[in-house]
């Protein structure tokens, strides 16, 4: 009974539902067909609206199109009024004002470059021929103006304003010497460190506007043109400034033409001319060229290598004549000046000389710098062989110090003033060995062949006393000149003795030489009676009067001749000359006064004793005392 209770129940909850849910569906539809009829209603509103949305955005269209129109018609208005005044600006010129010119042409840049960016404007065409034409019409004249101002302030350096850029003790001397020029770098060791004073090549006010020019033209791509403009103004006024100082441009035959005197005369100017064209003419064009062409440095390297290269030339060709013109021994001097002011200006050629464009130039210099070294190397090799086999017919008649001598020494003594050049050279060209031992081996050398040669030269003489007198003059003025220069410290006291010793043996050769034979006149060796009876002791009673008065009378011949001879010789050492004197003096006169004490008063109790007896001891000592003046030498005796 309770389960069918329940039947019922379920089936009575499920007949609900099903009449709940068709009324749920009934909704449903009629809310479907309600919607429905609204999209209806709203597709034809849309439909209905359409036109007039259409043309309100299209009139939005339209207005913003006019002020995009209005503003780029503002654009171009304004574009034409700044090109009207660009080119009033163009017209007028830079002259008068180039920075108002420089920005016309600025601003005639940016025209160009908004009209080329705007082609769809349908006259863009003409003003970008009517804007590219002004701007080469304003390049022109810049290119004019550059070419004007910088020919207006490039003026030849008057010498006197070189002069007063070098320091004090390189300028000229006040008696007009042209020169005020040294003798190479070693006469004044404050050179390189010294003071210069560049001169003003170009007004400082005036760079500003030149570098503005030159960079105008850079940016136009005219680099050409403001190189040649550059080039053509410069170079000529450095040209003429170095004509104006005094330099020539001589080749190597000319060199080779010129008489010596002359030539180094030229060759003094030429190291001076170096240093001012370096340090003065040079280092000054280097600034004026780095200030114009500030920001483009290569330009400015090409343009400095350009302006210089005919002046660098003018002045390096001479150098190179000399260095590649014949060898002679008095060259060597030169060579060394040129070679040292070379070295002396070798940092500063190389900072002013920068860059790539300049290697040519910087190898020049260091080449004419590697020549001179090589032939000074080469001329004192020279000079040692020169020396040895020196056959100059230059008679020395009395004796004396041979000029080949005092020509050798001098050039010694004054290799000396050179160490400092000579031990580079070493160093440069020698086998490692120290400079300062190849310097004093050179130097040994080419004392050795002086000596050589003054041996050969001394057997021109007949008399052997003369022979020895002569080597003793020229060996002694070897070593006095020595102990008086630097070149003792290098030969050392080892040489200096032996060289002493060596003028001592001459000095008892001579006297041995000259003085033996009349020493024997004064002999009582011989001296025998008529009966042949010797001389013996003190005793004169068995000498024979006769060949007593021919001994007398041989004395006073030989002595005679000795005396006319050797007082035509010379010795030119004071200090020597008296010492020698005094040696012959030593060994004549007591012979003599012993001679005349034991046999005088024999031939004085004869005949005409003063035919014999011609002179007193006194009357030789003061005689001996005019020996070695070199009083009226006749023709050599041979």
């Amino acid at each position: 009974m309770a389960v069918d209770s329940r039947m019922d129940l379920l089936s009575e909850r499920a007949l609900l539902m099903r009449a709940s849910l068709q009324k749920s569906q009934t909704i449903t539809d009629n809310v479907v067909s309600i919607l429905g009829s609204f999209d209806s209603r709203l597709s034809a509103l849309e439909t209905a609206m359409r036109p007039t949305q259409i043309r309100t955005h299209a009139i939005r269209k339209a207005h913003e199109n006019i002020d995009r129109t209005l503003k780029a018609a503002e654009v171009i208005l304004s574009q034409f009024d700044l090109l009207r005044q660009a080119e009033t600006k163009v017209l007028k010129g830079p002259h008068e004002d180039l920075e108002s010119y420089l920005d016309a042409i600025a601003q005639l840049r940016k025209i160009i470059r908004y009209f080329m960016s705007n082609k769809s404007f349908k006259s863009s065409d003409g003003v970008l021929n009517h804007a590219n034409s002004l701007l080469a019409k304003a390049q022109s004249k810049l290119e004019e103006e550059f070419k004007q101002l910088l020919a207006s302030y490039s003026k030849a350096v008057e010498p006197d304003r070189l002069f007063d850029g070098l320091p004090n003790s390189l300028r000229p001397s006040s008696d007009g010497d042209g020169g005020g020029k040294p003798h190479g770098g070693h006469h004044n060791d404050d050179a390189e460190t010294a003071a210069y004073t560049l001169p003003i090549l170009i007004p400082l006010r005036v760079l500003p506007l030149l570098h503005d020019l030159a960079q105008q033209m850079v940016q136009a791509g005219h680099q050409q043109q403001l190189l040649q403009i550059y080039r053509e103004t410069r170079s000529f006024v450095l040209e003429e400034s170095l004509r104006k100082l005094g330099v020539e441009k001589l080749s190597k035959e000319d060199v080779q033409r010129m008489q010596w005197e002359v030539l180094e005369a030229k060759i003094g100017n030429w190291i001076h001319f170096m240093r001012i064209a370096v340090k003065l003419l040079f280092a000054g064009e280097r600034q004026v060229c780095d200030q114009i062409f500030r920001g483009f440095d290569s330009l400015s390297d090409q343009c400095f290598a350009e302006v210089t290269v005919s002046s660098v030339s003018m002045l390096l060709s001479f150098g190179d004549a000399i260095a590649r013109s014949k060898r002679s021994p008095e060259k060597l001097f030169v060579l060394l000046d040129m070679y040292e002011i070379m070295r002396e200006l070798h940092t500063e050629i190389e900072t002013i000389f920068k860059g790539k464009a300049c290697l040519e130039i910087r190898d020049s210099a260091t080449g004419l710098t590697k020549r001179l070294a090589q032939t000074a190397q080469e001329t004192f090799g020279d000079f040692e062989e020169a020396v040895e086999k020196d056959a100059t017919k230059t008679a020395v008649l009395d004796g004396t110090v041979h000029p080949l001598t005092s020509y050798v020494i001098n050039y010694v003594k004054f290799l000396f003033d050179y160490q400092t050049t000579l031990k580079q050279l070493f160093l440069e060209f020698g086998n490692g060995d120290d400079s300062n031992s190849q310097l004093a081996s050179v130097t040994m050398r080419i004392m050795q062949a002086l000596q050589n040669n003054l041996d050969g030269k001394s057997k021109q003489y007949k008399d052997p006393a003369l022979t020895h007198l002569f080597l003793m003059n020229n060996i002694h003025y070897m070593v006095r000149s020595v102990r008086r220069s630097e070149a003792k410290d290098l030969l050392g006291d080892d040489w200096v003795q032996r060289h002493r010793r060596i003028v001592q043996q001459h000095a008892n050769q001579y006297k041995r030489v000259a003085w033996t034979k009349i020493l024997q006149c004064s002999s009582a060796q011989g001296l025998t009676s008529s009966g042949g009876g010797s001389l013996e002791g003190g005793n004169s009673s068995g000498v024979s009067r006769g060949l007593l008065k021919e001994r007398f009378k041989m004395f006073n011949m030989q002595f005679d001749e000795l005396h006319q001879r050797q007082s035509q010789w010379t010795v030119p050492d004071t200090e020597l000359r008296e010492s020698l004197r005094l040696a012959v003096a030593e060994v004549l006169l007591p012979a003599y006064r012993s001679f005349l004490k034991r046999f005088g008063p024999l031939v004085e109790s004869g005949k005409n004793p003063q035919k014999y007896i011609k002179y007193t001891a006194e009357d030789l000592e003061r005689l001996l005392g005019e020996l070695f003046e070199g009083k009226s030498m006749n023709e050599p005796r041979r």
